[in-house]
């Protein structure tokens, strides 16, 4: 008698699944977003981030903190001020694909509830 084994992949993942999740998971947090939205128009201090956000400025700092962990964004000091940019400039496109993948799930959406309220209607 043959007694075939099938073998099964590990269902843990990789070294790398791990790195692209923690990355994501970085960038999954509102406040982050829009330090990362504000800074697509170049870089900016905490004092900027804070007064363009309307934040507070430990709130600023512990995101910026997360940001430059995951080598997000990277600071340079410009006399007394840190001043903060993308570490790598295709942040911004990643964010503008995200914004076109959104508007197209909110079209999405539009398209829906337009439908759900001519049955209504119809009702």
């Amino acid at each position: 008698m043959i007694l075939l084994v099938a073998t099964t992949r590990s269902s843990t993942s990789g070294p790398l699944q791990i790195f692209k999740a923690e990355f994501f998971k970085t960038l999954g947090h509102p406040v982050r977003i829009r330090i990362l939205e504000r800074l697509t128009g170049g870089e900016c201090s905490v004092q900027e981030l804070q007064d363009a956000l309307n934040l507070e400025q430990p709130v600023v700092s512990q995101h910026l903190a997360m940001l430059r962990g995951k080598n997000i964004v990277k600071a340079r000091k410009e006399g007394t001020t840190v001043r903060y940019a993308f570490r790598d400039a295709a942040i911004a496109d990643l964010l503008a694909i995200a914004r076109r993948i959104f508007d197209t799930q909110l079209i999405d959406s539009q398209t829906m509830l337009r439908e759900l309220r001519r049955e209504d209607r119809r009702r």
